[in-house]
C-alpha cells in the first residue's frame, strides 16, 4: 500500500470517528439545552445526567457567553456549534494535509512539476491571508496583532492599489473580494499555461 493510500484510509477512519463524536456532542448539547430551558424536567434522570456529564464541559463556554453579555442558558447551543465547527476544521485540515502530501509525492515523481506546485501553494497562502484579514476585521482584531499581522503583510501590496481605484461601499471594503477573484483568474490562467499532466 502506498503512503498516500494509507493516509487516505486513516482519514476515512478519522472522519467516521469524528462524525460519531459530533453526533454525540450535538445530542448531549441538545439534551442539556432542553434541561436548561425547562423543556425536560430539571428533576428527572436526564437532567441529573446532564448536570453530572455535560455541565462541567459547558462551564468554559458558559463563562465566555456571560462575559460577552449573553445568557448562560444558551451555552449548550453555542457548544454544539463550536463542536461542529471544530470537527469541520479538523476534517478540512486532514484533507489539506492529504492534498499537500499528494502534491509532494507528485513533485518527487515529476521534478519538472515542482515550480507549478510551489506556485499553487503561493496562491493558496495568499487566499488564506485574505480570509484571515477579512475575518480579523469582523472580530475587531488589530492589524498589529501577532495572530493577523502576517495576513496584512502578505496582502497589503495587492489591496492598497485596489483601494485607490475602487471606492468603499459605505463601511464595506470590497477590495479583498476583488483580489480573491483576481487571484483565482490568475491562478486559472497560469494553470492552463503550465499544466501538471
Amino acid at each position: 500500500m502506498s503512503v498516500l493510500g494509507g493516509y487516505e484510509q486513516f482519514v476515512l477512519v478519522v472522519k467516521a470517528a469524528l462524525f460519531y463524536v459530533g453526533v454525540a456532542a450535538v445530542i448531549l448539547c441538545g439534551l442539556d439545552w432542553a434541561v436548561r430551558s425547562r423543556r425536560v424536567s430539571p428533576f428527572g434522570r436526564i437532567a441529573r445526567i446532564c448536570r453530572r456529564v455535560v455541565d462541567p464541559l459547558m462551564r468554559p463556554v458558559e463563562r465566555t457567553i456571560v462575559r460577552a453579555g449573553g445568557r448562560a442558558s444558551t451555552a449548550p447551543l453555542w457548544g454544539a456549534l463550536a463542536a461542529i465547527v471544530l470537527l469541520i476544521l479538523v476534517v478540512s485540515l486532514l484533507q489539506f494535509i492529504g492534498t499537500v502530501l499528494s502534491q509532494i509525492l507528485f513533485g518527487i515523481a515529476r521534478p519538472g512539476a515542482l515550480p507549478v506546485i510551489l506556485l499553487e501553494w503561493a496562491f493558496g497562502i495568499l487566499k488564506l491571508a485574505l480570509i484571515v484579514r477579512v475575518l480579523s476585521t469582523w472580530f475587531g482584531q488589530s492589524r498589529w496583532s501577532r495572530w493577523v499581522r502576517w495576513s496584512y503583510v502578505l496582502t497589503e501590496w495587492m489591496l492598497a492599489p485596489l483601494r485607490r481605484i475602487i471606492p468603499t461601499l459605505g463601511m464595506l471594503d470590497i477590495t479583498p473580494l476583488i483580489a480573491w477573484f483576481a487571484l483565482g483568474l490568475l491562478e486559472s490562467a497560469l494553470a492552463s499555461m503550465f499544466p501538471l499532466a
